[in-house]
């Protein structure tokens, strides 16, 4: 007697694999959807019979011309902020594997390898917390599509916590408007 392990669940033939019950990584919005394996394979040979036309290797004349005369637009590079220092509290906070850093352009969070960015226009709230015990500062970051992302930062003492707080609320009180 055979017993399967799991869901004895498959995808309906010619129906899109969604969601995380068929694919545990799959995540909405940021994820592609995962193609079957009949996809993957499948090349546009014969369609109903009718063989599929080879693309051209020259482009059509009017297409040609099209391009020619069009005016070459210059690339856009991607606008650098000069790192000059802006008037204005900066407040940075960091251990062996976490960094928390406020100042004009934003927040930034990093924690080993990982980095995330957040200009102050994408943030809805900025909320510390103080164990009781312990000596791990936490910091999350709110946004409007209600995601949090939390950072633990590790003092030397808890004596810390409340210079850090202040220095904080300097920061927020500068540059974060509540809409």
């Amino acid at each position: 007697m055979d017993q399967r392990i799991g869901s004895s669940s498959q995808p309906v033939k010619g129906e899109p694999v969604m969601g995380a019950g068929f694919d545990p990584a799959f995540i909405p919005g940021i994820t592609a959807q995962a193609a079957g394996p009949e996809a993957e394979d499948a090349k546009p040979t014969e369609e109903a019979g009718r063989p599929v036309p080879e693309p051209a290797g020259e482009p059509e004349p009017e297409a040609a011309a099209r391009t020619a005369e069009a005016p070459a637009e210059p690339e856009e590079e991607p606008e650098e902020e000069p790192e000059a220092v802006k008037d204005g509290p900066v407040f940075e906070v960091s251990d062996r594997r976490a960094r928390f850093a406020a100042d004009h352009r934003g927040v930034r969070l990093s924690l080993d390898e990982e980095s995330c960015e957040f200009r102050w226009n994408e943030i809805a709230a900025v909320e510390t917390e103080s164990p009781r015990f312990g000596k791990r500062f936490t910091i999350t970051v709110h946004t409007p599509d209600r995601r949090w992302y939390p950072i633990e930062i590790e003092a030397a003492a808890r004596a810390r916590f409340k210079e850090w707080e202040s220095e904080l609320d300097a920061v927020l009180d500068a540059y974060f408007e509540e809409a």
